[in-house]
């Protein structure tokens, strides 16, 4: 219930649904249960049972009786004016007319639960997906993409099937079931206080069926998830799969995920669907002694019920079990969308590593320096940084050089604050960097990765990503700055022309050229280069490096390098293992130390 209640603050302001849904259920119920009692003067007529003597036109009063009395004052007065034929035609009349009023409620009611279902589902899907772009980066290398997409897709879609879409069942259902009762009391107290016993019993073993449901669903959905984890890396990977032969060893795999995913959705159908059956066959139970007892009754005379009355009530209460099955199918449908709900609130109780402080402003024009005060930090228990220190001061570029796992890209990384640092500080003009908004530090600040990240769309697209109202003019610009211009207008579309999914129409050199022009247009003061050409063939890598240096211009660079060639012109190369530096200096300066850095580069030279 807890999960069912905070699932549905997704629909808030919930009045502004459940009153107007209430309003137009309580006529639609109403019409469509007096069209059973309807059925009695109908018996009546066809049987000729009613009495002779036409009743007076009742005086007004607000009651269910006084209904009653217009009705049967109009029935008798055709039956007497015009005969049976006309009576009977009178009674299908007022039930046609309540059959249609009935509906036309019931439609809008139905109107009213869409509204709230597609604005449940929209406010969900984006309060997850707002939540996943809010969190730390160092999350996304803990949780597998593919179970994040199916919390998003597949977990909110079930969310939709199997709990909004039973809002009407418990708002609708209960009370069709409180009138049916309320008619069968003033029919018979005897017969109903009866039935009614044999209530609890069909609740027992409903509840009995539902808890060990959630179990099941809940592992069924995290299945799911493995296997879309699955799918993605597949995609991702088919070059690696294809060309290691590697098809049937991710074929098995996938195939195994997928019959555990088999095995738990079969157990939770075969739990599901016994709800069904022992609900129907329990009401069916009760209808079956009701009229053995209800009519042993009639037939001694020993009931206030006439025959066509009994046949009324026997009727009536039969319309009881659709809503009760429903609300027992309800039940156990609703456990499944439970399991998926409590996946959806998990992540959306989950909290950021890196977040604003209270009080966080923005950050000011960079004016000095960029200070890295004995930083250590550690993604779980080993230290991967430790205890660095350095001073990039404003316009000058310093490198970051050493083998891989020395702790370059994570020294990087800390700057825009992808992670926060364990110990020590990193102080912007003076400043700790935390105490500064993150959108308004990462603003500042141009970042070009090893691998381009490009997205699925234009190339102008691409450049202008993140930046808002910015002119072709501008684009075009920084695509020339980056070396990017010419091969650009070489494609069919130019701008225009679409680079597939993560830039795959586009060679290496190209996507990083058009990377550095998005780094371009932000026009940041402050830039992080990730070793941006260690990818590139040599023709590409002198394209890149000739836009690194255009974008490097008046810039304040922190650059990892991995071919040492690049870097020989940086202000201050720091030489790092094991997390921490070991030397520095510029590059002649390290060259003639003969240390670390001078055994990295004859590597290089002699490769």
């Amino acid at each position: 219930m807890k999960t069912y209640l905070r699932l549905l603050q997704f629909a808030r302001p919930l009045r502004s649904y459940i009153v107007p849904y209430l309003l137009l259920v309580l006529p639609a119920v109403v019409f469509g249960a007096i069209n059973f009692t309807l059925i009695i003067p109908l018996l009546n007529v066809l049987f000729n049972t009613y009495a002779e003597q036409a009743p007076q036109y009742p005086e007004f009063r607000f009651s269910i009786d006084w209904l009653k009395s217009v009705f049967d004052y109009w029935f008798y007065y055709f039956a007497g004016a015009y005969g049976k034929a006309a009576a009977l035609q009178y009674v299908c009349a007022v039930i046609l007319t309540s059959v249609l009023v009935a509906n036309f409620f019931r439609y809008f009611s139905q109107r009213v639960l869409a509204r709230m279902r597609v604005w449940v589902v929209f406010r969900m899907r984006k309060a997850v997906f707002d939540k996943i772009t809010t969190m730390d980066v160092g999350y996304f290398s803990r949780r597998q993409k593919g179970d994040l997409i199916s919390v998003i897709s597949n977990d909110v879609q079930e969310v939709e099937n199997s709990i909004v879409s039973t809002m009407q069942v418990f708002l609708r259902e209960p009370f069709l079931i409180v009138v049916y009762f309320g008619l069968l009391f003033m029919m018979s107290v005897k017969l109903t206080l009866f039935t009614i016993v044999f209530f609890p019993v069909s609740g027992y073993f409903i509840a009995t069926i539902s808890r060990k449901l959630k179990r099941t669903a809940d592992a069924s959905q995290r299945i799911l998830g493995l296997i879309l984890s699955a799918a993605e890396e597949t995609i991702s990977g088919i070059r690696i799969i294809k060309a290691f032969v590697a098809r049937e060893f991710v074929s098995k795999r996938f195939e195994h995920l997928n019959s555990r995913y088999r095995k738990a959705t079969r157990s939770f159908i075969n739990r599901r669907e016994m709800a069904s059956p022992v609900s129907e066959v329990l009401g069916v139970l009760v209808v079956v002694v009701l009229i053995v007892y209800g009519g042993s009754l009639v037939l001694r005379n020993e009931s206030t019920l006439s025959a066509s009355a009994f046949i009324t009530y026997i009727i009536i209460y039969s319309q009881i079990l659709p809503p009760a099955k429903s609300i027992s199918n309800a039940v156990t449908n609703i456990q499944k969308g439970l399991a998926a709900g409590d996946r959806v609130l998990q992540l959306m109780d989950l909290e950021s590593k890196v977040i604003d402080r209270a009080g966080a402003s923005d950050a000011p024009a960079f004016r000095d320096r960029i200070v890295f005060k004995n930083v250590s930090f550690a993604y779980e228990e080993e230290m991967v940084v430790r205890d660095v220190s350095f001073t990039l001061e404003k316009g000058k570029t310093i490198a970051l050089v050493g083998q891989s796992g020395a702790g370059k890209t994570t020294v990087a990384d800390l700057l825009p604050r992808f992670y926060d640092v364990r110990d020590g500080a990193i102080l912007l003009d003076g400043t700790d960097i935390r105490d500064f908004r993150l959108d308004a530090l990462r603003g500042m600040m141009g970042i070009v990765t090893q691998e381009a990240i490009l997205f699925n769309g234009s190339i102008y697209s691409n450049i202008a990503f993140g930046s808002e109202e910015v002119s072709r003019e501008d684009v075009e610009r920084a695509a020339s700055i980056a070396n990017a211009h010419d091969f650009i207008m070489e494609l069919p579309g130019g701008y225009d022309t679409n680079i597939g999914d993560r830039g795959d129409k586009l060679s290496g050199g190209q996507r990083q050229r058009i990377s550095i022009a998005r780094a371009v247009l932000r026009n940041p003061p402050i830039l992080v280069l990730d070793e941006a050409t260690s990818a590139l063939d040599t023709e590409s890598e002198k394209l890149v490096q000739d836009a690194i240096f255009n974008l490097m211009k008046n810039r304040t660079t922190l650059v990892i390098a991995h071919r040492l060639s690049t870097i020989r012109h940086a202000d201050e190369i720091l030489v790092m293992e094991r997390g921490a530096i070991v030397e520095r200096g510029n590059h002649q300066q390290l060259l003639d130390s003969n240390g670390v850095y001078r055994k990295l580069y004859d590597l290089q030279s002699f490769v």
